[in-house]
């Protein structure tokens, strides 16, 4: 016997049940981490090569802010 293709568009199995798949869901449980939100940067392998952990790049990236402060010159 042929099966019938189902018309709405919709790709669940009807053997699901989506009030038992839903169940202990916890509405807006990342919204805290979304709306923080995440600053990424990628890194070039030679770059990545050089450090060990992110903390030693923090360190190296803070050494640098701290020398363009010393390096800086006060506008006219």
């Amino acid at each position: 016997m042929k099966q019938r293709k189902n018309d709405t568009g919709d790709d669940l199995r009807p053997e699901y049940d989506m009030t038992a798949l839903l169940k202990g869901g916890v509405r807006g449980k990342y919204v805290k981490s979304y709306r923080a939100g995440s600053n990424v940067v990628l890194l070039d392998p030679d770059v990545r090569g050089a450090f060990r952990n992110e903390k030693a790049v923090n360190d190296a990236l803070r050494l640098v802010i701290e020398l363009r402060k010393v390096g800086a010159r006060p506008r006219a």
